[in-house]
C-alpha cells in the first residue's frame, strides 16, 4: 500500500475536509482480507521488535491523537498485539496532576519517550496542550498558539538524539463516533467508558477539527510526520498504521548483537550436560 498518501507534507497546507474517514482506497480486498493481511504483519512487527530490543540502538515513539471514540486503545491492541511487553511501552496523558502544572507542560512528556531499544506509544500526548487547552479556553491564545514552535523544537531535539517519531491521527466523523457512542451505551462490558461528558465534548466538533486541522498542518515536519489515517473502518486504521510502523523498523536495517566468542564450546558443554541426565 502507497501509505504516503496520507502523510501531511511539511510545507504546504491540507484540509480534513478532503480525506475521507471511510477510505479503504489502498487495499484491494474485503475486510476479512485486510484482518488477514494485518496478522502476517503482526508477525513481521514482532520480530522486528525483538531486534530493536536485542540491539539496543534505535527509538521508536507513536503518537496517536482522536476524538473521542477514535480509536486509540483499540489501534494499540491491534497493532502492537504480540510484541514484547519489556521493549514496549504506552504512556496515556489524561488531566494533569497538581504536580505535572506545577512544571512546564512539556516536563511531564520527556519523563516518557523512549530509551534506546524501546518503542513508546503515546496515547494522547503533548498535542492536547492545543487541542483541549485550544478548544476549551484553557489558556489564553498567545500562550497555546506558541506551542507549535514550543512541540517542533522538542520533537527536533528528540530526532537528533536518535528517536524516530511516527504521529498518526485516527480520522473518523461525526456520524461514526455516535455509533460508537452508542455500541459503548448498549454494550455491558463497555458502558464503563461512556461518560455523559462524551456529549459535552461531541458538542464541540468543529472546534476540534479546526484544532486538529491546524496540529497537523503546523507540526509535520520531515523529522516528525503526521498521517491523517481514514480510521472509520478499524481495520483498514489497523491495517494503515501497522504497515507504516513495520516499514519503519525495517528501515533501520538492524542486526542481533554478536554472541560472546567461542560459542561452540558451550553447544558441546550444554548438549553434555543434557546426555548426562
Amino acid at each position: 500500500m502507497k501509505v504516503e498518501k496520507y502523510r501531511v507534507p511539511s510545507k504546504g497546507k491540507i484540509s480534513l475536509k478532503d480525506f475521507d474517514p471511510n477510505e479503504t482506497a489502498l487495499f484491494d480486498g474485503s475486510k476479512k482480507d485486510g484482518v488477514e493481511a494485518l496478522v502476517e504483519i503482526n508477525a513481521d512487527i514482532e520480530k522486528l521488535q525483538e531486534q530493536l530490543y536485542a540491539e539496543g540502538k534505535h527509538k521508536l515513539l507513536v503518537v496517536l491523537q482522536a476524538t473521542d471514540t477514535g480509536g486509540k486503545d483499540g489501534t494499540i491492541r491491534a497493532v502492537f498485539e504480540h510484541v514484547n511487553p519489556q521493549g514496549v511501552k504506552v504512556a496515556s496523558f489524561k488531566v494533569p496532576s497538581s504536580v505535572e502544572l506545577a512544571h512546564d507542560y512539556l516536563w511531564r512528556i520527556h519523563q516518557q519517550v523512549p530509551a534506546k531499544g524501546e518503542i513508546v506509544i503515546f496515547n494522547r500526548s503533548h498535542y492536547e496542550d492545543v487541542l483541549a487547552v485550544r478548544v476549551h479556553g484553557l489558556a489564553p491564545e498567545k500562550v497555546w498558539s506558541k506551542r507549535y514552535e514550543h512541540i517542533k523544537d522538542f520533537e527536533r531535539m528528540l530526532t537528533d538524539e536518535g528517536t524516530t517519531i511516527l504521529k498518526f491521527f485516527l480520522h473518523i466523523d461525526e456520524n461514526e463516533q455516535a455509533e460508537r457512542l452508542l455500541a459503548r451505551v448498549e454494550d455491558r462490558t463497555k458502558q464503563w467508558k461512556f461518560s455523559p461528558g462524551d456529549l459535552e465534548e461531541r458538542k464541540l466538533w468543529k472546534e476540534y477539527q479546526a484544532a486538529f486541522e491546524d496540529m497537523v498542518n503546523k507540526t509535520s515536519m520531515d523529522w516528525a510526520p503526521w498521517y491523517v489515517v481514514p480510521s472509520n473502518k478499524k481495520w483498514y486504521r489497523n491495517l494503515v498504521i501497522a504497515q507504516i510502523v513495520r516499514d519503519t523498523l525495517k528501515g533501520f536495517e538492524m542486526t542481533y548483537p554478536t554472541p560472546v566468542e567461542n560459542l561452540e564450546q558451550y553447544r558441546t558443554l550444554l548438549k553434555g550436560m543434557i546426555a548426562s541426565e
